[in-house]
Protein backbone atom coordinates (compact mmCIF):
# COMPACT_ATOMS: atom_id res chain seq x y z
CA UNK A 1 0.00 0.00 0.00
CA UNK A 2 2.82 2.24 0.78
CA UNK A 3 4.71 1.78 -2.25
CA UNK A 4 1.54 2.35 -4.64
CA UNK A 5 1.00 5.73 -2.40
CA UNK A 6 4.42 6.26 -3.31
CA UNK A 7 4.23 6.10 -7.00
CA UNK A 8 0.82 7.75 -7.14
CA UNK A 9 2.76 10.87 -5.30
CA UNK A 10 5.92 10.70 -7.53
CA UNK A 11 4.08 10.26 -10.94
CA UNK A 12 2.08 13.23 -10.32
CA UNK A 13 5.19 15.44 -9.33
CA UNK A 14 6.43 14.43 -12.21
CA UNK A 15 3.43 15.11 -14.07
CA UNK A 16 3.01 18.57 -13.27
CA UNK A 17 7.13 19.10 -13.66
CA UNK A 18 6.31 18.22 -16.96
CA UNK A 19 3.37 20.34 -17.62
CA UNK A 20 5.01 23.48 -15.92
CA UNK A 21 7.11 24.21 -18.57
CA UNK A 22 10.14 26.97 -17.85
CA UNK A 23 10.62 30.37 -19.60
CA UNK A 24 12.37 28.93 -23.08
CA UNK A 25 12.64 31.56 -25.81
CA UNK A 26 9.36 31.04 -27.90
CA UNK A 27 7.49 29.57 -25.23
CA UNK A 28 6.54 32.69 -22.92
CA UNK A 29 3.04 32.91 -23.32
CA UNK A 30 2.71 35.66 -20.40
CA UNK A 31 3.51 38.17 -22.40
CA UNK A 32 1.41 36.73 -25.50
CA UNK A 33 -1.56 36.74 -22.75
CA UNK A 34 -1.11 40.32 -21.35
CA UNK A 35 -1.09 41.68 -24.76
CA UNK A 36 -3.87 39.97 -26.46
CA UNK A 37 -6.17 41.11 -23.21
CA UNK A 38 -9.23 42.34 -25.29
CA UNK A 39 -11.50 45.51 -23.71
CA UNK A 40 -14.08 43.54 -22.48
CA UNK A 41 -11.58 41.29 -20.44
CA UNK A 42 -9.95 44.60 -19.18
CA UNK A 43 -13.53 45.86 -18.06
CA UNK A 44 -13.66 42.90 -16.23
CA UNK A 45 -10.52 42.71 -14.53
CA UNK A 46 -12.05 46.29 -13.74
CA UNK A 47 -15.52 45.37 -12.39
CA UNK A 48 -13.22 43.06 -9.62
CA UNK A 49 -10.60 45.61 -9.15
CA UNK A 50 -13.72 48.06 -7.78
CA UNK A 51 -15.61 45.56 -6.55
CA UNK A 52 -12.67 44.19 -3.71
CA UNK A 53 -11.07 47.61 -3.36
CA UNK A 54 -13.91 49.88 -3.08
CA UNK A 55 -16.93 48.48 -1.23
CA UNK A 56 -15.42 49.54 1.93
CA UNK A 57 -15.87 53.15 1.63
CA UNK A 58 -18.87 53.53 -1.13
CA UNK A 59 -20.73 50.25 -0.24
CA UNK A 60 -21.49 46.81 -1.32
CA UNK A 61 -24.06 47.97 -4.45
CA UNK A 62 -21.24 51.26 -4.91
CA UNK A 63 -24.39 53.16 -3.71
CA UNK A 64 -22.22 55.38 -1.80
CA UNK A 65 -22.35 55.78 2.41
CA UNK A 66 -21.94 58.93 4.48
CA UNK A 67 -19.61 61.31 2.86
CA UNK A 68 -18.49 59.13 -0.09
CA UNK A 69 -20.64 59.27 -3.46
CA UNK A 70 -22.12 56.48 -5.34
CA UNK A 71 -20.37 55.06 -7.78
CA UNK A 72 -23.03 52.82 -9.13
CA UNK A 73 -24.10 55.60 -11.68
CA UNK A 74 -20.85 57.73 -11.86
CA UNK A 75 -20.05 56.96 -15.35
CA UNK A 76 -23.35 59.35 -15.98
CA UNK A 77 -21.43 62.36 -14.10
CA UNK A 78 -17.49 61.59 -14.94
CA UNK A 79 -15.84 60.65 -17.89
CA UNK A 80 -13.49 57.91 -18.28
CA UNK A 81 -10.81 60.08 -17.97
CA UNK A 82 -12.11 62.38 -14.79
CA UNK A 83 -12.41 59.24 -13.17
CA UNK A 84 -9.06 58.02 -13.91
CA UNK A 85 -7.79 61.56 -12.61
CA UNK A 86 -10.13 60.79 -9.13
CA UNK A 87 -8.47 57.22 -8.65
CA UNK A 88 -5.02 58.56 -9.78
CA UNK A 89 -5.02 62.32 -7.68
CA UNK A 90 -7.60 61.59 -4.71
CA UNK A 91 -10.71 63.94 -4.41
CA UNK A 92 -12.15 64.94 -0.87
CA UNK A 93 -11.43 62.28 1.55
CA UNK A 94 -10.71 59.89 -1.14
CA UNK A 95 -6.67 59.29 -1.07
CA UNK A 96 -4.52 59.59 -4.11
CA UNK A 97 -3.22 56.11 -6.12
CA UNK A 98 -5.33 53.48 -4.76
CA UNK A 99 -4.95 51.93 -7.68
CA UNK A 100 -2.31 52.72 -10.38
CA UNK A 101 -1.14 51.99 -13.52
CA UNK A 102 -3.09 49.41 -15.47
CA UNK A 103 -5.11 48.64 -12.71
CA UNK A 104 -6.46 52.04 -12.23
CA UNK A 105 -6.78 51.94 -16.31
CA UNK A 106 -9.26 49.59 -15.80
CA UNK A 107 -10.96 50.12 -13.35
CA UNK A 108 -11.94 53.88 -14.90
CA UNK A 109 -13.12 52.16 -17.85
CA UNK A 110 -15.58 49.82 -15.74
CA UNK A 111 -16.76 52.73 -13.87
CA UNK A 112 -17.58 54.76 -16.96
CA UNK A 113 -19.71 52.43 -18.47
CA UNK A 114 -21.70 52.39 -15.37
CA UNK A 115 -24.67 54.93 -15.45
Amino acid sequence: MKKAWLALVFGSALFLAACGGGNEEGNDTTATDETAKTGETAAADGEALVKEGCVMCHGGNLQGMGNTPALADVGGRLTEEEILDVILNGKNQMPPKLLQGEDAEAAAAWLATQK
